[in-house]
């Protein structure tokens, strides 16, 4: 199966890092996706029910997203998706995993600032990153680089961190 798939949702625990057997940076953690629909009786939205997925990040996306997401962020997630069943002591089930190819945190819940990465010298990443996927090209002399600041917002505290519950009022709406 090589379906690409797009999930709206949040993360249900911090990221787990771990390396594969070859050295490659791996995340895994969950995202709980809530499924809604619109009532015209009661003129409002009701959940019915809740998506979970299994997510897996490798090499340079995993090592951003455990710096970057925590239980209760919105997050926007595009990958592979691959259905599987599994059985164990005579329990049976299906796992939904995502193999992650783009993340990012859902802007309709709050505001994120962008960090670029530090660029690692050419021996560094080949190390880090030895098949080159997912590795910037270098910047040279004639590359223009672009370095943009965000102003900050004078409502918000400086260190100021908001979660929202994986349910209850507020998940779907965009007021």
């Amino acid at each position: 199966m090589n379906d690409t798939v797009t999930i709206l949702g949040r993360v249900g625990a911090d990221p787990n890092r771990s390396e594969t057997t070859s050295g490659v940076p791996v995340v895994n953690f969950r995202v709980a996706s809530p499924q809604r629909r619109y009532d015209s009786k009661t003129q409002s939205w009701i959940e019915t029910g809740t998506n979970w997925y299994n997510i897996s990040a490798f090499r340079q996306l995993a090592d951003h997203a455990k710096a970057s997401l925590r239980q209760g962020d919105g997050v926007i997630i595009t990958g592979r998706l691959k259905v599987r069943e599994w059985e164990t002591a005579g329990r049976k089930g299906v796992s939904v995993d995502v193999e992650a190819e783009a993340i990012g945190h859902d802007l309709r819940w709050g505001a994120s600032a962008f960090m670029k990465a530090n660029r690692l010298a050419p021996s560094q990443q080949a190390a880090h990153d030895p098949d080159g996927v997912d590795t910037p090209p270098a910047a040279d002399a004639d590359t223009p680089q672009a370095d943009h600041e965000l102003e900050s917002n004078d409502e918000a505290e400086e260190g100021e961190e908001s979660s929202m519950a994986l349910s209850g009022s507020g998940w779907g709406s965009t007021d």
